[in-house]
């Protein structure tokens, strides 16, 4: 293992509560300094609806809208620009066409939990 990685304690990833989500509406997020889109998101009926800014915009919006996705869902509000976002879209950065969304392989349980 490289000297140069943080370890955690497995306890506090445990801590994390990263579930699926489906995109539901997106709309530019305007005002932010990084060019984002403002999503909203279904984790169904346990978790509700949640927004999120996310730098996604590699993504056409009309791709985005019915996709599931990954996203920690118990981090404090963020204020991003002029908007909040709930929940923590994951992505991963890609070497030419910006950020990877990361995303369930197969249709999966809304609110469905990682593990």
């Amino acid at each position: 293992m490289s000297d140069q990685l943080n370890t955690i304690d497995f306890s506090v990833f445990q801590q994390l509560d990263v579930r699926v989500g489906r995109i539901t509406a997106v709309e530019i997020a305007e005002g932010c300094r990084v060019a984002a889109y403002k999503l909203e998101l279904d984790f169904g009926p346990e978790i509700g609806t949640r927004r999120s800014v996310a730098q996604a915009t590699n993504y056409p919006p009309e791709v985005l809208v019915g996709r599931q996705v990954l996203a920690v869902v118990n981090f404090k509000p963020r204020q991003i620009g002029k908007h909040t976002s709930e929940v923590l879209v994951l992505g991963v950065p890609t070497k030419e066409r910006g950020t990877a969304l990361v995303v369930p392989e197969m249709e999966a349980v809304l609110g469905g939990k990682l593990f």
